[in-house]
């Protein structure tokens, strides 16, 4: 199996961030976490460098209630990011929330494939590798 080349966590739990990474490394799809605290720090770390190529995470699991700015604002910001910035991402909301209005306010953006309640298992992430990384399932 091909591993996914990065995946981005952002959510200002730090419990729920370290459960979400322990699942994504026992399931061996990605040697690469990297976990944002805030949708302020996240869009940093996708408009930043390293030797001129952007992170550009493969998978971005991304929580609707934090301080500061909010699962939402950070989607209206991010889908005005470049694509180099972007990356071939599939972005997925994982969030507390049981509102049905937000499953139906996360689908009117072109760039979440996917609404999820927490805490993140396996059955999610294999539904999303199946989903939207066949070619990795090799």
């Amino acid at each position: 199996m091909k591993k996914l080349k990065n995946v981005l966590l952002i959510d200002d739990s730090e419990s729920d961030n370290f459960y979400h990474a322990r699942k994504i490394k026992k399931l061996g799809i990605t040697d690469n976490i990297h976990i944002c605290f805030s949708g302020e720090e996240a869009l940093s770390y996708l408009k930043s460098e390293l030797d001129g190529i952007h992170p550009q995470p493969t998978l971005i699991f991304l929580d609707i209630n934090m301080p500061g700015m909010n699962g939402w604002e950070f989607l209206e910001e991010y889908e005005k990011l470049e694509l180099s910035q972007q990356g071939e991402v599939v972005l997925t909301m994982l969030s507390n929330s049981i509102d049905e209005r937000d499953r139906l306010r996360a689908q009117q953006f072109k760039s979440v494939h996917g609404f999820y309640s927490k805490p993140l298992n396996e059955n999610y992430l294999n539904n999303i590798l199946e989903s939207h990384f066949k070619n990795y399932l090799l």
